[in-house]
């Protein structure tokens, strides 16, 4: 998961094994699913997952 303050945005991203501490956080499948971004954030899922539903909360799924 990595996001921007200044555009108000969260992006879920696959997971990197060596990412550069500060860049973003590792989250589980389970917590990503459920990830909730604040109210007038957007949120884009960019994992590469085959989903049966669409997440609920999501302002923006890609």
């Amino acid at each position: 998961m990595t996001f921007d303050y200044n555009e108000r945005a969260v992006w879920l991203e696959e997971l990197e094994p060596d990412t550069e501490p500060g860049r973003g956080y590792s989250l589980c499948t389970g917590h990503a699913d459920r990830m909730t971004p604040p109210l007038a954030w957007t949120l884009t899922d960019r994992r590469n997952v085959t989903r049966l539903f669409t997440p609920t909360g999501s302002s923006e799924v890609a």
